[in-house]
C-alpha cells in the first residue's frame, strides 16, 4: 500500500466539474492499493499518517501531528501509484490492486480516518477526477507499506 501524504493549505477535488471533496489545512492523500494489501496492513498505515508530526510548532519545527492542529483529510484512491515504469514507455500497472480489493480498502481507511478525524473528505472510486491544492511548503512524504512495516 502506498500513501502520498501532501500537506496542504487547502485542497479540493471535482468530478464533471463538481466538488465532491474539500478541505481547509490538512493532508491530500493519494491511496494506492495493490493485491498483497491486507486491512491490518490500512490500519497501519493510516496509524503512521495519523502520528506523522510535519506541521510546525510554535518555534518553526515540524514537531505537530495533524490532530494536534485540528487538521483535516482528503482521500483520494489512486491506482497509478503502483505503475511500473521498467519497461519501455507505457507504464504497467499490474501491481496494482484489482478494482473490487482497492475499493473495499479504500473504503475501509475511510472508516478507520472517520474513526479519529472530524472531517474526511474523498473523492470517487474510480471516477476522472480533478485534484486542486495549495502544497503548503512544499511537504510531501511517501509512505510504502512495503518499506515502513
Amino acid at each position: 500500500m502506498r500513501f502520498v501524504i501532501q500537506r496542504v493549505s487547502e485542497a479540493k477535488v471535482e468530478v464533471d466539474g463538481k466538488t465532491v471533496g474539500s478541505i481547509g489545512r490538512g493532508y491530500a492523500v493519494l491511496i494506492g492499493v495493490n493485491d498483497t494489501d491486507t486491512e491490518d496492513i490500512a490500519d497501519k498505515m493510516v496509524e503512521k499518517m495519523r502520528k506523522l508530526r510535519i506541521f510546525t510548532d510554535e518555534n518553526g519545527k515540524t514537531n505537530l501531528d495533524i490532530d494536534a492542529v485540528g487538521g483535516n483529510l482528503l482521500l483520494i484512491s489512486q491506482f497509478t501509484l503502483y505503475a511500473d515504469c521498467r519497461k519501455g514507455n507505457r507504464p504497467s500497472f499490474v501491481k496494482a490492486g484489482s478494482p473490487d480489493k482497492a475499493n473495499a480498502l479504500y473504503e475501509h481507511i475511510i472508516t478507520r480516518c472517520n474513526e479519529y478525524f472530524p472531517n474526511v473528505q474523498t473523492g470517487i472510486f474510480g471516477a476522472k477526477m480533478s485534484v486542486s491544492l495549495t502544497n503548503d511548503g512544499p511537504f510531501t512524504i511517501l509512505l510504502d507499506s512495503a518499506e515502513i512495516l
